[in-house]
């Protein structure tokens, strides 16, 4: 079965870097593109970046600039590279392909 397995989350301060990784099982990878999301406490999960099969990368407005998504397919994982975190940026974020997601890993950014 499809198995999406997110790690790196964890506490840091206001314009530091954070790495996620994403660790894919169960789907042919280097086909399929991947996505991150996240959610804030109390609000809606929000769309946060995508890469494609191909390497084509794409960000929300809230993060271009700061965040980058990259994959490695050897490894099959989904990798997304935080910098210049803001608390604004305090969520769980989720990997996601198609209609599977993880259970996600939490970022909680402090002043």
């Amino acid at each position: 079965q499809v198995q999406l397995v997110e790690s790196g989350g964890g506490l840091v301060q206001t314009g530091g870097s954070l790495r996620l990784s994403c660790s894919a099982s169960g789907i042919v990878f280097k086909d399929n593109p991947m996505a991150w999301y996240r959610q804030a406490p109390g609000k809606q999960r929000e769309w946060v970046a995508i890469i494609t099969s191909g390497g084509t990368t794409n960000y929300a407005n809230s993060v271009k600039g700061r965040f980058t998504i990259s994959r490695d397919n050897a490894k099959t994982t989904v990798y997304l590279q935080m910098n210049s975190l803001k608390s604004e940026d305090t969520a769980v974020y989720y990997c996601n392909t198609n209609s599977y997601w993880g259970k996600g890993t939490l970022v909680t950014v402090s002043s």
